[in-house]
Order: structure tokens, then sequence, then C-alpha cells
């Protein structure tokens, strides 16, 4: 029997599609968070934290329940932009963008945390302002931190499961993502094809958690 690539191809440019929008949003946001003295940073960090401690079928509910067409949100962006979420392509990358929201930022303001504050200091000296900072100086020298951030939120979207099912149902080519996938096969007692999805998806994950640790070790060496 044939293996289904359509699930695993769907997977990974999904997964791909959203680490390239929460580096456009985790990097400013993870900056901010490692610069800033503002008391509503604990709120902020809780917030973005929520994803680590919810159960996604929980995060997943209430992201159905904010983008129906029934209720005002979702309304008003099938109204204004024609854009329906839900049971769609792109509500599973808003949904999926949210949930990984933490594996990139954390990691990144760790890195940035960690740098000397010297730096910035000689930056905020020469009059420097918050984006030249952050591009000049905070990501040039985080480069791992970056590096982590990526590796986990694309390895986290690939393996989500409650949060894609509850916004994204399974609908074939469109939001049947790989982990539906295997889901449906077992549920129909075909393991055989369940084993062949899930295996690839192992090597595909060990592939990108490999990689990650070898790019640490040569940075270690290096240094």
């Amino acid at each position: 029997m044939l293996m289904d690539w359509q699930p695993l191809l769907l997977t990974l440019r999904l997964a791909a599609l959203v680490t390239l929008v929460l580096l456009l949003i985790g990097i400013p946001l993870a900056g901010w968070l490692a610069l800033t003295r503002s008391r509503a940073k604990p709120v902020v960090e809780a917030l973005l934290a929520m994803p680590l401690v919810l159960p996604p079928s929980v995060l997943g509910f209430y992201l159905l329940l904010a983008f129906s067409p029934h209720n005002a949100l979702g309304a008003w962006l099938l109204q204004v932009f024609g854009l329906k979420l839900v049971f769609s392509f792109a509500g599973l990358m808003v949904a999926s963008v949210l949930f990984s929201l933490p594996f990139m930022v954390q990691p990144l303001q760790a890195g940035f945390e960690t740098l000397p504050t010297s730096l910035i200091d000689a930056a905020h000296t020469l009059g420097k302002g918050y984006w030249t900072i952050l591009l000049r100086v905070l990501l040039p020298n985080a480069r791992g931190a970056l590096l982590a951030g990526s590796v986990l939120a694309f390895a986290h979207t690939v393996g989500e499961f409650g949060v894609v099912l509850m916004i994204g149902g399974n609908i074939p080519g469109v939001t049947r993502v790989v982990s539906i996938a295997i889901y449906d096969e077992v549920e129909s007692l075909n393991y055989a094809a369940a084993h062949g999805q899930a295996a690839v998806l192992v090597a595909l994950s060990f592939a990108v958690v490999i990689c990650l640790y070898l790019a640490k070790s040569r940075r270690r060496l290096k240094a």
C-alpha cells in the first residue's frame, strides 16, 4: 500500500510558514521583553506561557469559538477581509502561531538576557534606538538562541494535534495534517499506514533536533 504523502507535505508547509511568521513576531517581542522595565512584563510573559500549561484542546476550543462566523470576531473577519479561519489552512496558521509562540519567544528572550548589559548600554550611549539595538546588537550575538527558537517552533508545529484538530478539522488537502492522518489510520485499524506516516515523522523530528545539537556543538568548538 502506497503511503499518502499529502498530509506530510501539508504539515511541512504549515510548519515552515508558521516558523517564518513567528520569526517576524517573536524577534521584536523577545527583544522588548529582554529590554523593557515595564510593570506589564510579567503579565505579557504569563500570557505567552499559557500555551505551555493549557491543554491544546482548550486553546483550540476557544479559538474555534472566537473565529466562528457566528461570533463577533469571526463575523468581522469574514465581512471586512473575507477571511474564514474555521476549518481552513489560514485558521491552522493563526492557531499554530499562537500555540507555538512561546517556543520561539522564550529561547530568544533568554538568549538576549544573557548578553552583557555593557553592549546594550554602549548602544544607548551612542543614541541608538530599539530597532537598531535589536538588529545590530542583540540578534548578531544571539544566533544560537535564534536557531533554537526556530527549530523548536518548527518541530512543535509539526507535532501539533489538539489545536489543529479543533480549529481545522480533518479536510484532506486543506487541514488534514500528518498528526490527524495518523489518528485517522489508527481509528480505522489501518496500523500499517499509521506506522508508515509515524515513522517518517519520527525520522523528520530526529533530523531536525540532531541538526540543532550539531550546530550547538560546532559553536562550542569555535568558541
